[in-house]
């Protein structure tokens, strides 16, 4: 990477700020500790639920596969920010290398479009399983679902190499703080020395149609699984079927809501930086810590297999 920079950039690594208004230790401390034990907590619960899945051989089903898809994808991308943030908050280590702050830019958005990418296949699993039950078996196999799963992931990781390809071959004269919590894509193309207008229009127009393409078949979809639902004859199918659907509406609800926070908050004129910063951070943080509660208390097969799993080394009484 630095190897197409090294004759026109001038900087060797980049500083990450933090929140440019709360630079007293006080407030680095308070944060340290929030986002230590939301870092914690994501760790556990979506590795509770990969080990959960791995243990039991009944929920080796295209949905769960999914659900487990969508736990380790969090694991991920928690883990490309959190702790980078943990240095900069609790050592006041700043310092990233030009290097790793363009591989931290690549996985982290990755990381969101394949998230995005991924919920649009959970909608499609729904779909199948309500409107067309009878081809359900045949057509989401786990091997064919496994495959999907797996261009959702290659597909997130080639989304953003064209914007990074092409901030690459920008010059990077100084300054070299980046006004973030991370190296993301905005902050660290307003360093260069050089004019940003195509970057900024081509990563814009990738941001949106990698959030909004899945969004819309999203609906597209719910739609016409909700007109399914209203056919079906007996209240309680009904009721069965909204809840499976309402625990990945949740879900879907927590992460493009906040994504469309983050977005509305970079184009409102008078928002202060710390609070851009924030909410960029919080969906980074949220939706992995609400996603493994969601499907925790909304899933009766997990919560039933948890316990099993408990009982049986006598953590919970049988």
């Amino acid at each position: 990477m630095s190897g197409m920079n090294q004759n026109t950039s001038q900087v060797q690594e980049f500083i990450i700020v933090g929140f440019p208004g709360l630079q007293d230790q006080e407030s680095r401390a308070v944060f340290s500790g929030i986002f230590l034990v939301a870092y914690l907590l994501i760790l556990l619960g979506n590795l509770l639920i990969i080990l959960i899945f791995a243990m039991d051989e009944s929920l080796h089903t295209p949905m769960y596969m999914l659900i487990c898809s969508l736990a380790f994808l969090d694991v991920i991308l928690s883990s490309v920010i959190i702790p980078k943030m943990l240095v900069v908050f609790m050592f006041d280590s700043k310092a990233i290398t030009f290097v790793a702050c363009f591989i931290q830019l690549l996985f982290y958005h990755g990381m969101i479009t394949a998230e995005s990418f991924l919920l649009g296949l959970m909608a499609y699993d729904r779909y199948m399983a309500i409107c067309h039950p009878l081809h359900y078996p045949t057509i989401m196999t786990n091997s064919r679902v496994f495959k999907q799963i797996v261009c959702c992931w290659v597909g997130g990781l080639c989304g953003p190499i064209i914007p990074i390809v092409l901030a690459l071959r920008l010059p990077f004269c100084g300054p070299n703080k980046v006004l973030h919590c991370f190296c993301d894509h905005v902050s660290v193309v307003r360093l260069t020395c050089a004019d940003i207008t195509i970057n900024s229009y081509v990563a814009l127009t990738i941001s949106l149609s990698t959030l909004f393409i899945p969004l819309t078949y999203i609906l597209f979809s719910y739609i016409r699984i909700i007109r399914s639902v209203f056919k079906i004859a007996s209240s309680e199918g009904r009721l069965k079927a909204f809840s499976t659907c309402g625990t990945h509406l949740l879900v879907i609800s927590v992460f493009f809501l906040i994504a469309a926070g983050v977005y509305i908050s970079y184009r409102v004129p008078g928002t202060s930086a710390d609070m851009r910063i924030m909410a960029a951070v919080l969906q980074n943080v949220i939706p992995p810590l609400m996603n493994p509660i969601i499907y925790c208390l909304r899933t009766k097969e997990i919560r039933d297999s948890f316990v099993k799993r408990f009982q049986r080394t006598q953590i919970l009484p049988k």
